[in-house]
Order: structure tokens, then C-alpha cells, then sequence
């Protein structure tokens, strides 16, 4: 653009110059022709024309041309003398024309003759001719200035590219100066969107540009620490909820499941992959649940909610909390869920513990008080009445002694201040004195006692007294509940491999544990009944139990023996009639051999 303005200039300057040239070279040669015309009448020949244009013309190095003012061309400084006449008629030329009309005329074309480019000025002489005016045309060639414009346009268009060139050269360097930054700080960009953090500054921070990339790398290295301490915050509370007994779960304001831990899945047997983003009234439909979130929502305060499960009877204490969250996708409500499942059941069982233990020392207690009541209103003066209700009262203190005497022991084991010794043990022993302590009230009613024990039976390791105290409850309850002239059968072996169905207790190692068994030929247990005969004061048969003398706790001590000894006791049925006892405890880790 600048180029081709510069050009544009020089050619106007130039035109104004040929101008300035041609108005005084026509008023130099209208100067020297107004002579000529004037001294008379008559026009020169031709040839004197002629010759006075060419002198004219080649002291003015321009074309001198006289044209009448029909047009009709005079004389022509670019012509020979002997040359034809110049028949074309100059009338319609621009600059003639404007002579005649106006005095004046001036015009640029390519002259017909030369076939260059010419400026063309016209005046008129001699006005007041005869012959009428006549017109002086000077013409000025301008190939030599369009020769210096061609080669100033050349020099220019050389520098311009070169100066163009220089820019270009200039420019690229420039751009690659600010690009190659921008680049950087470009894929430091990219590098934090996919989490790489690792954004390094090479240069020193000069322009705004390296300030940028430094800025950038400050914040990369914020950016990671701060991820680091949000990604070990993260880690820590997944740790804490994963291991959480309690079962937690996040909601949005829509009610939406944000989170979940392994508890609450377990609990609801839902899968946290198949819970979140689900609406929470779609994945647990229970109504108590639903107005205790909608009411935290409501109330944006704590609330607090126990519900039982239908399908799996668990018991819950529900906590939920108002988070804050206000827009989609944000914690809003937080539910703990707490099982007391357990808790409930052992509140019942103290519940029925001590609605049993006042029960069962209210019967003596009130028992006893009636017969002294009896002997002080009289009966102690009819002295076989009076010995009939001492020997009453004796027999119901025995009981409440017994009583007592078997809760503080229960009470004893269960504290865990009892510790059991571990010394080898020969089961043989173990059998022989309980069954020497049972034999008589066996022999009183007529059952038969028949002992199975293996030849090869390994020791144990245990409290000899206390598994004593075992065999004895259990052979005593088999005397008990069975019918006189039964069968009660004890055997000791080595344990067999668990079968489907067998108690819990299974789960000891058969290669490393025996079993003895207590069976009968009585009365039997149910089975719905025979999982809660070992708790405390629980009876089949209540009035039956209390008529026998049974405290209802033997079974309640046995187990904690048992489980105190690393073992395990379940009931089971015995074919055709009656129960066995099962009670398997492990060998003693020093003697594997058979007992001597």
C-alpha cells in the first residue's frame, strides 16, 4: 500500500512538472510565432513554418505542431520538410479543440507518429488573422521520466520487499518469541486437565508471558498439594466409613443416594454401585424411613427414628442429620443407621432374666413365708403338722440356696474372672466322677448308665472340676427328664468331619477335638426350643422343671464352661426318643497320643 501511494505521488509530481515544462515552452514558442503572423496579411510558406517549428522544436526539445483553425495541420516539428503533407485533420484532438474554444487545451495520449506517450498543450495565435486563429500545439514526450518513475517503481518495489522480507523475518521471530510460551503454557494447561501436575518453568520470568508460565507452575504445584491433602483426607474418610460397624449413607436435596458404606450394604442388601444416583424412596420403600428424611429435609434439623426391618426383623436406630447442601449432587442429609438388634435382644433377655430370677426366688420366698405364717397362727402346736412344714420350709431354703448359689456362679463365669486351667485331662477321670456323683439318683429311678469310650481317645487340656461340673448338669438333667427304668448313654470319641446342618460349634477343627455325648431315652426337646435351652431360667416344660427341683440354669452354666474351654455344645435328637447332648472340645495341643 505504501508502494504503490509512493508511485501515485511521483506520478502526479511528474505531471505537474510536464505541465509547469509545457505552459512555458508554448508561451516561448506563441512568443516567437506572434511575430511572424502579424508582420502580414499572409500565412509563411509552409516550408518557412515548417523549418521556424523544427528550430523551435529542437530548442525546446519538444514537437512543435501549427494547426489551423479548421483543424488543417500547418507545419509539424516532427515531420521532414520533404515529407508528404500530414493529411489527418487535428480538429477533433482534446487539447485543439479546448484551444479554439477556450484559448487553451492540454491532453495526454500516445502520439501517432512516435507512438510514445505525449503531454499535449494548446494556445491560439494570431487571432485576429485573415486566415483566422491559428493554434501552437507543443508536445513533450514522456518516455525518459517514465523511464526514471519505471525504475523508481523498480527501486521501490525492491525495497518494499525487502523491507517486507526484513518484516517477515522479523514477524516470525516475534510470533515464535510469544508462541513458544503460549505453547508451553498450553500444554501445561492440557497437562492439568488430564491431573499431571507436573508444570515446569525453564526461563526466567522477563514479559508477561513467562510471568504467566511461572504463575501457571506456582499454581500446578498448589494445585498438586492440594489434591495430595484432599486425596489423603479422601483416603482417610473412605478408610473410616469402609470400616465404619455403623451403616452411612449420604443424600442430595432431591433425596438422591450420593454415598454409601459396606455396613449400610449390608444391612439393606443393596449394592452401592446399584444405589447411588437413584432416587432413595425408589430403593427402600419403607414408609417410617421416607418421613424421616422428608421431615430432616423439612425441618433441616435432627431427627431420630427406631424401625424394625420387615424381611430380615433387624432392629434399627436411625440418626439423620441435615448436611447443608443446597443445589443437586451435594450432601444435604447424612443417615447413620445403627443395628441394636442385639442390643434389643439382650435387653429382653435381662428383661426376662429378671422377671425370672423374681419369679423363681419369689416361689420359695413366698412358700416359705406361708407355712411360717401357718405355724404362727397355730400350726405349731400340732406337732406332726409343725415338723411337716419345718421340713417344707427346709426344702424350699435348699432351693433358694441353690438358686442363689448357681446365679452368683453363672454371674462368676460370665464377669470372665474365672480363669480355667489348662492341665491334660483323661476323660476316663472326668466320666468316672460324674458318674459316680449321679449314680445313685440314676439307680433310684432304674436307668440303666452304659459308657462307650474309644480306646485310642486323646487327653484335653482344661479345668478338670469345671468339666466335671459339665458331665454332671448334663447327666443330672438326663436323669431328670427321663422316665424311670430308661437309658442314659455317655461316650467319648474322637470328632467327626462337620456335616451339613451341624451347630456352630463345628467350626472347631474335627482333627484336633473330641466329643463327648449325653444321650437319653426321655421326654425330648422340641425342636424350635432346643437353640434357647442354654439360657438362663428357659424350660420346656416350666411346672414340670419346678416340680424336679431345676433351677434353669444348669444349661446357662454349661455353655460358658464349655465356651470358656475353646469348645462348643448344641442339643440334638436322638433317635428313636429322648435328646443328646453334644459337647466337643479341642485336644490338648501336647498330647496327641491315647491316655494312660
Amino acid at each position: 500500500m505504501a508502494g504503490i501511494f509512493l508511485v501515485r505521488s511521483l506520478d502526479r509530481q511528474h505531471l505537474l512538472r510536464q505541465n509547469t515544462v509545457l505552459e512555458t515552452t508554448v508561451t516561448l514558442v506563441e512568443y516567437n510565432l506572434s511575430s511572424l503572423f502579424a508582420s502580414s496579411d499572409r500565412l509563411p510558406s509552409p516550408s518557412r513554418l515548417h523549418t521556424i517549428a523544427r528550430e523551435l522544436g529542437a530548442r525546446a526539445a519538444a514537437r512543435i505542431t501549427l494547426i489551423a483553425s479548421d483543424g488543417t495541420v500547418i507545419a509539424d516539428s516532427a515531420t521532414q520538410v520533404d515529407a508528404p503533407p500530414f493529411h489527418e485533420n487535428q480538429a477533433n484532438k482534446p487539447e485543439v479543440r479546448q484551444a479554439i474554444s477556450s484559448g487553451q487545451g492540454q491532453d495526454v495520449r500516445i502520439d501517432e507518429i512516435t507512438g510514445e506517450r505525449t503531454f499535449y498543450r494548446a494556445v491560439t495565435t494570431a487571432s485576429d488573422h485573415p486566415h483566422g486563429p491559428i493554434v501552437v500545439r507543443v508536445g513533450l514526450a514522456a518516455t525518459p521520466m517514465d523511464r526514471n518513475i519505471e525504475h523508481a517503481k523498480h527501486t521501490i518495489v525492491i525495497t518494499l520487499g525487502l523491507v517486507f522480507l526484513a518484516a517477515a523475518a522479523f514477524t516470525v521471530w516475534l510470533v515464535h518469541s510469544l508462541t513458544q510460551p503460549l505453547s508451553a503454557v498450553a500444554r501445561a494447561v492440557r497437562r492439568l486437565e488430564s491431573e499431571e501436575f507436573t508444570v515446569s518453568s525453564k526461563r526466567a520470568a522477563h514479559d508477561e508471558v513467562d510471568g504467566l508460565a511461572a504463575a501457571l507452575h506456582q499454581v500446578a504445584d498448589r494445585m498438586q498439594t492440594k489434591l495430595a491433602e484432599l486425596s489423603e483426607d479422601r483416603a482417610q474418610l473412605l478408610a473410616v466409613l469402609t470400616s465404619m460397624i455403623e451403616g452411612v449413607m449420604v443424600l442430595d436435596r432431591r433425596g438422591y443416594v450420593l454415598q454409601m458404606n459396606p455396613a449400610l450394604e449390608r444391612i439393606f442388601g443393596i449394592s452401592r454401585a446399584e444405589a447411588r444416583g437413584r432416587p432413595f424412596a425408589e430403593l427402600f420403600r419403607n414408609r417410617q424411613l421416607s418421613e424421616l428424611v422428608e421431615e430432616t429435609l423439612r425441618s433441616r434439623s435432627h431427627r431420630e427414628a427406631e424401625l424394625i426391618l420387615p424381611l430380615t426383623g433387624r432392629c434399627l436406630q436411625i440418626e439423620a442429620s441435615f448436611a447443608g447442601g443446597e443445589r443437586d449432587n451435594e450432601a444435604c442429609v447424612v443417615l447413620v443407621c445403627h443395628d441394636i438388634t442385639e442390643l434389643r435382644r439382650l435387653e429382653t433377655i435381662r428383661k426376662d432374666f429378671v422377671a425370672n430370677v423374681s419369679h423363681e426366688l419369689r416361689t420359695p420366698l413366698t412358700s416359705i413365708k406361708g407355712y411360717v405364717e401357718a405355724l404362727l397362727d397355730g400350726a405349731k402346736d400340732d406337732p406332726e403338722m409343725a415338723a411337716n412344714f419345718l421340713d417344707i420350709i427346709l426344702k424350699q431354703s435348699d432351693r433358694l440356696n441353690l438358686i442363689i448359689g448357681d446365679l452368683l456362679e453363672l454371674s462368676h463365669i460370665e464377669s470372665g474372672r474365672v480363669s480355667f486351667r489348662q492341665d491334660p485331662i483323661d476323660l476316663r477321670t472326668v466320666i468316672d466322677r460324674a458318674l459316680s456323683t449321679i449314680k445313685p439318683l440314676a439307680e433310684k429311678k432304674g436307668h440303666r448308665l452304659v459308657t462307650f469310650l474309644e480306646d485310642a481317645v486323646p487327653s484335653i487340656a482344661g479345668d478338670e472340676d469345671r468339666l466335671v461340673q459339665v458331665m454332671t448338669n448334663l447327666l443330672d438333667n438326663a436323669v431328670k427328664y427321663t422316665p424311670p427304668g430308661g437309658t442314659i448313654t455317655v461316650t467319648a470319641k474322637r470328632a467327626s468331619r462337620p456335616r451339613a446342618g451341624d451347630h456352630p460349634a463345628g467350626a472347631i477343627d474335627p482333627a484336633g477335638a473330641i466329643e463327648l455325648s449325653v444321650a437319653d431315652t426321655g421326654i425330648g426337646i422340641p425342636e424350635t426350643d432346643r437353640p434357647r435351652v442354654f439360657e438362663r431360667f428357659y424350660r420346656v416344660d416350666k411346672a414340670r422343671s419346678r416340680e424336679l427341683g431345676g433351677t434353669g440354669l444348669g444349661l446357662a452354666i454349661v455353655k460358658h464352661i464349655v465356651e470358656g474351654h475353646g469348645g462348643g455344645v448344641w442339643v440334638e435328637a436322638n433317635e428313636p426318643k429322648g435328646s443328646r447332648f453334644m459337647v466337643r472340645l479341642p485336644i490338648h495341643s501336647g498330647h496327641h497320643g491315647p491316655a494312660r
